[in-house]
């Protein structure tokens, strides 16, 4: 599943105004704009999405969906994706924040705070945010029924399509505006020691299928 990042036309959708200096040219943004690999977390009790953007941050895709749980089972996700944010060359991670309509946080939100502070905390120093991620479950299940999925299929994969909706929304406003979008999570507030400098290893490719992935025991 591939989002089509705002500004970039599409079949059936508006074309994108082309710049006045070089007519045919289409243009997403001309604000400075950072380069390099994010990914994005939709943090459940009993799955973690996980997806990526390409080298040059323009659209976001589904990477896998990691098993999670209380105790150990939930240090090991964390673990594995800190794992994956290193081989992927990651410049940031994005975590989603659930929260009411009304933008009221309850216990779900309070999960994923910890759950981003752990993750500031092993990753350090490479940044995390948190970012608002209200719809974007609603919006993933929307686009995997017009995918042809079904509610079983869609079970096992929604959490990765989640997280791509939730980092391709991040991507279209740091374009937009030029900042990045969300709370910085301070690296100073997770429990977990930092993972260390970073492996010279080149992204990896989103597999089609999404697997759920248990971590291996540590």
């Amino acid at each position: 599943m591939l989002l089509r990042p705002s500004g970039v036309s599409g079949p059936g959708s508006r074309p994108a105004r082309a710049c006045p200096e070089d007519p045919g040219t289409v243009t997403v943004s001309q604000r400075p704009f950072r380069q390099g690999v994010r990914l994005a977390v939709d943090v459940g009790s009993v799955r973690v999405g996980v997806a990526r953007s390409d080298p040059g941050a323009v659209l976001a895709t589904p990477l896998t969906v990691l098993a999670t749980g209380p105790g150990a089972q939930a240090g090991r996700a964390r673990a594995e994706l800190a794992r994956l944010a290193a081989s992927e060359g990651a410049i940031e991670v994005v975590v989603g924040l659930p929260t009411s309509l009304s933008g009221r946080e309850g216990a779900a939100a309070a999960g994923a705070r910890e759950f981003a502070a752990d993750l500031a905390g092993r990753l350090a120093p490479i940044p995390v945010r948190l970012l608002d991620e209200r719809f974007t479950t609603t919006e993933a299940h929307e686009a995997l029924r017009r995918g042809g999925k079904d509610a079983r299929a869609r079970r096992q994969v929604v959490d990765a399509a989640a997280a791509a909706v939730l980092l391709q929304a991040a991507l279209d406003t740091e374009r937009a505006t030029g900042r990045p979008p969300g709370q910085l999570v301070p690296a100073g507030d997770g429990t977990a020691p930092a993972t260390g400098p970073r492996p010279a290893t080149g992204p990896r490719p989103a597999t089609a299928a999404w697997p759920v992935t248990e971590p291996p025991d540590e």
